[in-house]
């Protein structure tokens, strides 16, 4: 009898340290929960009451737990860690990150496939975003980016078509090379990046081991207000890495979610990844002297005109705590600059910096910024006012500027734009000069080892076979004749396509 009083004794001591340890649950608004299990009842069988406020407010949480899916980029994954400049570059931009040797900025990045949606395999054939949001004490500065250097197209006013175009069918909700190359067949700019994304390097192996790209030109500016023209690169040290098609399906039928898992599993082993980030530089005069257009964002520039150069190495060492908060809701722009980075005229760029603002507002709200991974880490000072989930804290009676406070001080709304000249002033809407749609796609296919010439052939011929469309076909097989007679050639012979086929279409 007094083994199992002191047994009772025992459970009960050890059942009031658990309780005590325990938590209260509350509601969202602190008020203690009474029961977390069981909603409230007319009687023990009859119906619940709506005055359960707790399973109410537990429901409506959860029915707004999603938030609206991105369009493009929906599958992603994030990190934090830091940026080391390289060196003193303000010969060139009075942006402060790249101001002094061995300043650190604090940075977010998060990688993404571009087309498919939220939850598809990360090994699917895409191009993979590379977007890192540097911490500056300047404010925050977006670098939005791709792992390719270029794109499919060259004006933001092409940009919803080609998405519908690479989106499921409206009628069959399934995506369809036949309505992707049904687009393309009239987009011959596009012939590049679609060399580029369907070789290998259109699945990388991981996030890790991957390049990043700003795709776009952007303009640097000095203290003089002397503009240079920019593009970046980021080049991973862990050796770049891509997957066959084969590679690609062995993976997936073991983890569809393996790029996300390697990067995470990585960072918590302390094998930090990093990347170097070199820029290459082409002065305003300079522009014209190339047989294409340097703003072309279906352009490389050769390391032959525009050498790189080193600026920085960043490194990721920091999980997000909680992937919604930090990850979902992060939000980047190509038009989040700051002082001394300026965008160029690149049409499609040009887009973009409304474009992407406008889908985060849609996204997430109009106080997106105020989230802590989009917040800067410097004051705000902003007549921005209200809207959902404002928390800036405005104390004052002085929400417009200009101004004068009571201590008769007001606010500085100054800052010096660069300038730029133009020696034509009528509004066009016309292509731009020097397209010269083919001249890199053919380099890129030549730079090619033979193995991956081949993996290429097969993975283009591959979809190209499926378009029901022969003459879209034929078409798509004349661009890449085009850019190279043996690419041309070995698609063709694939497709059982002959070269009479393919010159009816282009012979008017």
């Amino acid at each position: 009898m007094m083994k199992r009083i002191k047994l009772l004794l025992l459970f009960c001591l050890l059942h009031g340290l658990a309780m005590a340890q325990q938590k209260q649950l509350t509601t969202n608004t602190g008020a203690p929960v009474g029961d977390n299990q069981d909603s409230k009842t007319v009687g023990q069988n009859g119906p619940v009451l709506l005055e359960d406020i707790h399973l109410v407010e537990k429901l409506a949480a959860f029915d707004r737990e999603r938030i609206p899916e991105r369009v493009v980029h929906a599958r992603g994954a994030g990190a934090y860690g830091e940026f080391i400049a390289a060196g003193d570059f303000s010969q060139y931009t009075v942006a402060s990150l790249f101001s002094k040797k061995g300043k650190t900025t604090p940075v977010f990045v998060r990688f993404s496939t571009v087309v498919h949606g939220n939850g598809s395999p990360e090994t699917l054939r895409d191009p993979r975003g590379f977007a890192t949001k540097f911490y500056t004490d300047q404010g925050n500065y977006d670098l939005v980016g791709n792992n390719l250097p270029v794109f499919f197209i060259r004006d933001a006013m092409k940009f919803p078509d080609m998405v519908h175009a690479f989106k499921p069918s409206p009628i069959y909700n399934k995506q369809d090379p036949n309505r992707v190359f049904n687009f393309f067949s009239h987009i011959p700019e596009a012939t590049h990046m679609l060399t580029r994304v369907y070789s290998d390097y259109g699945i990388p192996a991981n996030y890790r081991q991957m390049n990043g790209s700003g795709v776009h030109a952007f303009k640097w500016v000095n203290a003089k207000g002397e503009v240079t023209y920019v593009k970046y690169t980021w080049k991973t040290l862990q050796g770049e890495k891509n997957l066959t098609a084969e590679e690609a399906v062995a993976i997936q039928a073991k983890d569809f979610q393996h790029a996300t898992v390697d990067l995470y599993d990585n960072i918590k082993k302390g094998n930090y990844p990093s990347w170097e980030l070199y820029v290459q530089l082409l002065k305003p005069e300079d522009l014209d002297k190339y047989d294409f257009n340097p703003l072309d964002p279906t352009k490389i520039w050769p390391e032959t005109i525009a050498k790189p150069v080193l600026v920085g190495k960043m490194t990721l060492n920091k999980l997000p705590g909680n992937y919604f908060e930090e990850v979902e809701q992060s939000a980047f722009s190509p038009a989040t600059l700051v002082p001394g980075i300026a965008p160029s005229e690149d049409k499609l760029l040009q887009g973009r910096l409304f474009s992407y603002f406008d889908t985060q507002r849609y996204r997430i709200g109009a106080n997106f910024q105020q989230l802590p991974v989009n917040a800067p880490k410097v004051a705000v000072n902003s007549y921005s006012q209200d809207g959902a989930f404002s928390n800036r804290g405005k104390n004052s009676d002085i929400n417009f500027q200009p101004n004068t406070d009571v201590n008769g001080n007001t606010d500085n709304a100054k800052y010096d734009y660069p300038t730029a000249s133009f020696t034509t002033v009528n509004t066009v809407q016309t292509k731009i000069t020097k397209p010269n749609d083919f001249k890199q796609a053919g380099e890129f296919y030549r730079s090619l080892s033979e193995k991956d010439k081949t993996n290429l052939i097969s993975n283009l011929s591959g979809d190209l076979a499926q378009v029901t469309d022969k003459d879209v076909m034929r078409k798509m097989v004349g661009y890449f004749y085009m850019a190279d007679s043996d690419f041309g050639k070995q698609l063709a012979a694939k497709l059982n396509v002959t070269r009479e086929e393919v010159e009816r279409l282009f012979i008017h």
